[in-house]
């Protein structure tokens, strides 16, 4: 699942492509919006919160999210696309660029006023001007017997964390996934190596893996072989995104795990 890094770099290129520009097509693959015509708006702005993305035109907020398999491409006007035609749920264009959203999992239209209800419930976005730490703090603290693996993916806690992260920074931190969150000592500290992990990826990609993918493999650190696990079922939680890698000697288990 796309996270917030590639968001947030996703955006960049599409503010490069769009904003400021007039659109001369918009072409919605999605039945909602299938007769909405904004050709002769102008983009106004683009930007992310978390994994949630908007183009923005003077009334109106276009708010995409990628899921599972989701991306955004920008091309040159009459160049050939890259992705299956048949894949495009979006496409937005200019005189000289086309942005094409591929399988994207969520494509809906709100009113610039009401784009904030897309968001409402998410935590303090990692990578947005208003980082709020003290937030994430006390939102992760509200659940203190939960997991650290699950805790870190749910957005509602903070915005921005995907499978990878939470395994990279769960490493970093030398914190066992399965730990309570009530039983991190350094719980401001995990959430700065957060903030810095997910900056790091979107301000100098890419992002060299440290724990993530490297199951059966040689710890970074200690040399012994990184496992993968699933934590305890969270029904809010897709099962692809449960599986967490971690190093079974420098992340020792909580006692009763």
């Amino acid at each position: 699942m796309p996270e917030g890094d590639t968001v947030f770099l996703a955006a960049a290129r599409l503010r490069r492509a769009l904003e400021g520009k007039t659109l001369t097509r918009s072409d919605f693959r999605v039945p909602k919006y299938a007769t909405l015509d904004l050709r002769g708006e102008q983009v106004e702005s683009v930007g992310a919160y978390g994994k949630h993305l908007f183009v923005r035109t003077p009334d109106l907020s276009i708010h995409t999210h990628l899921k599972m398999e989701g991306v955004w491409r920008v091309y040159t006007a009459g160049q050939r696309w890259t992705k299956p035609g048949f894949t495009a749920r979006l496409i937005l264009a200019t005189a000289d660029s086309e942005a094409v959203g591929f399988a994207l999992g969520l494509v809906e239209v709100l009113r610039r006023a009401d784009e904030h209800t897309a968001v409402d419930h998410l935590g303090p976005d990692l990578l947005g001007p208003n980082w709020d730490a003290a937030e994430a703090a006390r939102r992760l603290s509200g659940k203190p017997e939960q997991p650290i693996g699950l805790a870190l993916l749910d957005q509602r806690n903070l915005a921005g964390i995907g499978n990878i992260y939470r395994s990279e920074i769960c490493f970093l931190r030398r914190i066992h996934p399965a730990t309570p969150v009530g039983d991190i000592a350094d719980l401001p500290g995990l959430i700065d190596e957060a903030h810095r992990v997910l900056t790091q990826a979107a301000h100098q990609p890419p992002w060299r893996a440290l724990a993530y993918g490297r199951q059966r493999r040689p710890c970074r650190r200690c040399g012994t072989n990184m496992v993968v696990h699933l934590l305890a079922d969270d029904p809010a939680l897709p099962r692809a995104d449960r599986g967490i890698y971690f190093c079974p000697r420098c992340q020792p288990a909580p006692s009763g795990a």
